[in-house]
């Protein structure tokens, strides 16, 4: 491998990385506005917000890996929209801190939709 092959390399990994860390920092800032925004929906701590951005981000890389549909209330259409409500309620068994009933899930896949829709940032990975 050459030397321009090698900083290519780099570079295109460096770039994933920050790519990734742009998508949860993306991903908080939606799911905190979402959980203001929606009643029944509590996030407890800085760290539970934290948490539960990267657990949905896990949760919707393996959605889109093995069914190939994003969990994007306006992704996908109703497909989608159900896949956030569930998304966003499954999270609750996986972080401490993050509550979430049936009708709130719902509640908040319509918010985090319409706010992961005004926030700019690229959501693809």
């Amino acid at each position: 491998m050459n030397d321009n092959q090698s900083n290519t390399t780099s570079q295109n990994t460096t770039s994933t990385v920050w790519q990734v860390i742009i998508r949860l920092v993306v991903a908080a800032i939606v799911l905190g506005i979402t959980a203001f925004f929606t009643p029944g929906f509590q996030i407890n701590s800085i760290w539970s917000l934290a948490i539960a951005a990267i657990v949905l981000t896990i949760m919707d890389y393996l959605i889109v890996k093995f069914t190939g549909l994003h969990a994007s209330p306006f992704g996908k259409g109703f497909v989608g929209f159900v896949l956030a409500a569930v998304t966003l309620y499954l999270t609750q068994y996986f972080v401490a801190g993050y509550t979430i009933s049936w009708v709130a899930a719902i509640i908040g896949a319509l918010v985090y939709g319409i706010v992961d829709y005004i926030i700019p940032g690229e959501q693809k990975m």
